[in-house]
């Protein structure tokens, strides 16, 4: 199941796919309706790889329990969010039997369902990706980050060694300065 690139952004319905960066913003294509949409970095934004779900001894990555239901119906569409509350409980705790149940709200509980059968109809959840383990998953977005964090490395130490040398002569004319207004006073 992979779920890199897919994010939800409050106050806004749905789910939504990260198509290009801008300037000051992010590019998002709905999952529903296909418009493309800029999301800005004062929208909250939450990536669906990184959620997990509260439980008693360690949290539970979202993709764990969509891939959990995937299997319990069979790749079929799931519980509606718009069903009762406890029957919807019902199911996760079926999945789930120690999740949190006082820090997991009755409004994420719905958000699961919802965003499992739109992941569904849309065709990111699929039987293939679904064998692929949580831990195999976890692995693969750490390594590209390494990758990238060596990439930089040189660039950031070069930067800091022409701030080096710059750094004296800013500071003569700081302390130049200061020197000059308190005579003044």
């Amino acid at each position: 199941m992979k779920l890199t690139g897919i994010i939800a952004i409050s106050g806004r319905p749905g789910l939504f796919k990260v198509v290009a960066q801008g300037k000051n913003n992010v590019i998002v294509e709905s999952l529903i309706d296909q418009k493309r949409i800029p999301a800005y970095a004062t929208d909250k934004i939450s990536a669906l790889d990184d959620i997990s779900i509260y439980t008693y001894d360690e949290d539970a990555p979202l993709q764990g329990i969509l891939a959990s239901i995937f299997e319990k119906q069979e790749g079929k569409e799931g519980p509606s969010h718009k069903d009762d509350l406890s029957t919807l409980e019902a199911y996760l705790h079926g999945i789930l039997p120690n999740y949190d149940q006082e820090r997991v709200y009755p409004s994420d509980v719905k958000k699961i369902f919802q965003w499992y059968n739109l992941l569904l109809k849309t065709g990111a959840l699929t039987p293939e990706e679904s064998t692929e383990s949580v831990a195999e998953v976890e692995d693969k977005p750490k390594a590209e980050v390494k990758k990238a964090a060596t990439k930089k490395a040189p660039a950031k130490g070069a930067t800091a060694d022409k701030a080096k040398s710059s750094k004296p002569a800013s500071a003569k004319k700081v302390t130049a300065v200061k020197t000059g207004s308190s005579r003044g006073k």
